[in-house]
């Protein structure tokens, strides 16, 4: 017992005088000592609106303020620009430019009985395949400065109800930039709607959740539309969701947001996605028709069937590659009467994008290379002033903050 002792103090008064003490190792008969406790997990309070697929991220700590009843009314957005270089413009495009992409504050509450959500502000709607609509014509073009904003009440943390101008439930991209993997929308979204005005419910049981809506389809104005989704929420990795839409009466509309024939049609998406760090994935399927209407302009049915891939790899916390390649045709020709849907009835094309994306907290930056190949074009509908080439390539680059 007295060597053990000696031994001891010999021990302490090393690590008292010396200090040294502290890095000897333990001895054999002597418990180790436990290790560090590891840091806590940073927590996020980012909001999941607007949704955002990645790899850009919402600022992980927004700002917010008490509104009384409301409870804490949070502050987010996004400014942003591009610059943008292509092939073939159309006779209402340019070769080149630079614009503001997205200058939009957000608002929402996200707890209680009675909800809201409010984005308003300047964007532009980059799509693949169609000439760019800058952002100082958007609003009146398109969706208005506010382009986005509803009420919800939720009764419970499985059930709501919404109702004001909506995002669609059809596709497997937003509308903006800023919550996509590509900064372009594709050849796919060209035949969706993108925002609604309407009502619309949500409810939750297991790994089961449904949404339905009526609205105005494209933006219309006429509320009959009727949409639908089932996503399947398979495990933490893996989600498979069908939608579907379509008009049960008749729209005569005819504006830049408000397709004729598409909003007069019906679309289903059928839309699987794996997410599992560093990848994402989502292939998806899409099928519309459009009924002949002699009222309307055609007196033949038509149909489009695409197929998309888009992906995502995150080389390291702040650096990733996305990419999207597509398929879509269409049915009939330019002399039965069917309506045009891509390029010329009975047309189809194909893309290529590839995005990379580098965050750094707030900050972004992103390049992006596109590529569009049509076939079977007629009237003068596809590229270039003429209207008849048949490709067109793109270069951009956006560079902003979310906060």
């Amino acid at each position: 017992m007295k060597a053990c002792s000696n031994a001891n103090t010999v021990r302490v008064l090393l690590a008292l005088g010396l200090g040294v003490g502290a890095s000897l190792p333990a001895r054999a008969d002597e418990p180790a000592a436990p290790a560090p406790a590891a840091p806590a997990a940073p927590t996020s309070n980012a909001m999941t609106s607007p949704a955002m697929t990645g790899p850009l991220a919402a600022n992980p700590n927004p700002f917010k303020f008490d509104a009384g009843p409301l409870g804490p009314v949070y502050v987010t957005g996004i400014l942003s620009g591009l610059g943008m270089a292509q092939s073939n413009p159309t006779a209402a495009d340019k070769t080149d430019r630079f614009d503001i992409s997205n200058g939009q504050v957000v608002l929402q509450n996200t707890t209680g009985l009675v909800q809201f959500y409010a984005q308003a502000g300047a964007y532009s709607i980059p799509a693949l395949g169609t000439a760019y609509v800058p952002a100082s014509r958007a609003n009146n073009l398109l969706y208005g400065p506010l382009p986005e904003g509803y009420l919800k009440l939720a009764p419970s943390d499985s059930f709501s109800i919404q109702a004001g101008k909506l995002p669609t439930l059809i596709g497997a991209e937003y509308t903006f930039t800023f919550e996509n993997m590509n900064i372009e929308r594709g050849l796919l979204w060209n035949q969706e709607p993108a925002i609604s005005d309407g009502v619309q419910g949500n409810y939750t049981v297991g790994p089961l959740a449904f949404s339905v809506s009526l609205n105005d389809g494209y933006y219309s104005g006429d509320y009959n539309w009727l949409t639908g989704s089932v996503t399947w929420t398979i495990d933490g990795s893996n989600t498979l969701s069908v939608v579907g839409g379509g008009n049960f009466g008749q729209t005569g509309t005819s504006t830049y947001a408000t397709p004729v024939a598409q909003n007069n049609g019906s679309i289903l998406n059928v839309i699987y996605t794996y997410n599992a760090a560093p990848w994402t994935i989502t292939p998806y399927f899409q099928y519309t028709n459009v009924p002949k209407d002699p009222t309307l302009g055609w007196t033949r049915d038509a149909q489009t069937y695409g197929g998309a891939v888009l992906a995502s790899y995150a080389f390291t916390d702040t650096f990733s590659l996305a990419g999207r390649a597509e398929v879509i045709g269409s049915s009939g020709s330019a002399t039965d009467g069917a309506p045009n849907l891509i390029y010329g009835p009975g047309s189809s094309a194909w893309s290529l994008t590839l995005t990379p994306t580098y965050q750094k907290s707030l900050f972004f930056l992103r390049g992006e290379v596109s590529y569009v190949g049509a076939n079977g074009t007629s009237g003068n509908l596809a590229f270039g002033h003429s209207g008849n080439a048949t490709s067109q390539g793109r270069v951009l680059a956006e560079t902003g903050i979310v906060f």
